[in-house]
């Protein structure tokens, strides 16, 4: 199993609403190096959702069902979607401050390549954030 980060504006496309469809494709990827962890995503893999702009925290994670394919809001064949359904809400969202500062996790592109709307995360790093969400 790998592990993702996927990035969202909470005004356009927040946790409450991959929650309320059940499974939705994740779209607007508009970056070779976020289209190409899309491309190596499989089914059964982890994403944190990561509310980005204001909010800045990592409220959930979401389960990969479905792997890439072409997407449908564009006629561009280069970018591709994949879907994801709501696995587990955070019991408490982790911001961005508190990754910044533990530094077991300065070498996650969320720090390094903080722009990047997809990206990989370590099973350390993954879990490093499951138990700071626990406290």
């Amino acid at each position: 199993m790998n592990y993702w980060l996927i990035k969202s504006e909470p005004n356009e496309y927040a946790w409450d609403d991959l929650v309320a469809k059940g499974t939705d494709h994740w779209d607007g990827v508009r970056n070779y190096a976020a289209r190409n962890n899309m491309k190596a995503m499989k089914v059964g893999d982890l994403a944190f959702f990561y509310h980005s702009v204001k909010e800045k925290a990592i409220v959930g994670i979401a389960k990969c069902v479905k792997e890439f394919y072409p997407d449908p809001t564009t006629d561009d064949n280069r970018w591709v979607v994949v879907d994801f359904s709501p696995y587990k809400k955070l019991k408490r969202p982790v911001t961005l401050e508190e990754v910044k500062a533990d530094e077991r996790l300065q070498d996650m592109d969320l720090v390094r390549i903080s722009r990047l709307s997809v990206q990989a995360v370590k099973k350390e790093a993954f879990d490093i954030i499951l138990e700071k969400s626990q406290s």
